[in-house]
């Protein structure tokens, strides 16, 4: 079965055309090796796959013969993925609301102008 279609049947991508293009940019690789959408996949092949900023490591156990519930795909993949992948990326979230929430977007006209006068009070402060 190809790389696209099994990444595809077993839910790791919603549509086989979102599985095509990781497969293209490279975010896939099997046995160490960049894999092409039209690769191959056989039984205990590993599979290191780049999605959400995550390295999902994952085991072929068996190919389907078409897409799979969600319930019984474990049955022809094992997954590997360390851990410390779902913790690092856990952080970069708590990274990223740090700094500005969510939809709110560069600052606005009226933001830029609140910023200039605490800025230029805190430097008449100083001085």
């Amino acid at each position: 079965m190809r790389i696209d279609k099994y990444l595809w049947s077993t839910r790791y991508f919603k549509t086989r055309n979102i599985a095509t293009t990781a497969c293209k940019k490279g975010h896939v690789k099997i046995n160490g090796q960049t894999a092409k959408p039209g690769r191959e996949v056989f039984p205990l092949d590993k599979i290191v796959l780049r999605k959400n900023q995550i390295d999902y490591e994952l085991t072929v156990l068996d190919i389907p013969e078409n897409r799979v519930g969600a319930k019984l795909v474990d049955i022809y993949r094992k997954d590997t993925t360390p851990k410390e992948a779902f913790d690092h990326h856990e952080l970069l979230q708590y990274s990223k609301d740090y700094y500005r929430k969510k939809g709110t977007g560069r600052p606005t006209k009226k933001d830029r102008r609140e910023i200039d006068d605490y800025l230029d009070t805190n430097e008449e402060n100083d001085g």
